[in-house]
């Protein structure tokens, strides 16, 4: 219950803005200055093997780590970002077709040189006129700097995954 409040009141006191810069970041075309945000194309492969995509913008790096069964390979985005006040690091991977049809066994995102204030996990990303579909929290963890599937409770369909960190960033 007290995650939950913690996670409420952080929505509301910082989802806005951070869904600002999110949408930001991850509708920046790919051909966009690397200085602040980037969009790069990778393959997601099946056979199980555990497979990492890595990415970042200046020492800020997002690492995606997974395992996936059935099908064929599938175009996967990665978009980084860095706010213009160097405080926030957006990662977001996800697949623009919509739905993955490929099972998950795990994944794990993490974000160096960050500690992360916002993270969600979706079942189908927005699509062909259908919405964004949650997982349910019990599926994934979100740490300091990784969010995980849960073992035991993950239901192996995943299609996009968003973490947001804040930077150690000091003003002078």
């Amino acid at each position: 219950m007290r995650r939950m409040a913690t996670l409420n009141h952080l929505c509301s006191v910082h989802f806005a803005p951070l869904l600002l810069f999110l949408l930001t970041a991850a509708l920046v075309p790919v051909q966009a200055s690397a200085d602040r945000t980037k969009t790069v194309e990778f393959n997601v492969k099946p056979g199980g093997v555990v497979h990492t995509f890595t990415d970042g913008i200046r020492e800020y790096e997002c690492s995606f780590t997974y395992a996936s069964q059935g099908g064929t390979n599938e175009q996967w985005l990665m978009s980084v970002g860095l706010s213009d006040d160097d405080r926030l690091f957006s990662c977001t991977v996800w697949r623009p077709q919509g739905k993955s049809y490929l099972f998950f066994t795990q994944f794990k995102a993490e974000l160096k040189g960050t500690k992360i204030e916002y993270a969600n996990a979706y079942s189908q990303t927005a699509a062909g006129g259908q919405g964004d579909v949650p997982l349910k929290p019990e599926e994934f963890t979100v740490g300091d700097s990784t969010v995980t599937h849960t073992e035991g409770k993950f239901n192996a369909q995943l299609s996009k995954l968003t973490a947001i960190g804040k930077t150690q960033h000091d003003e002078l």
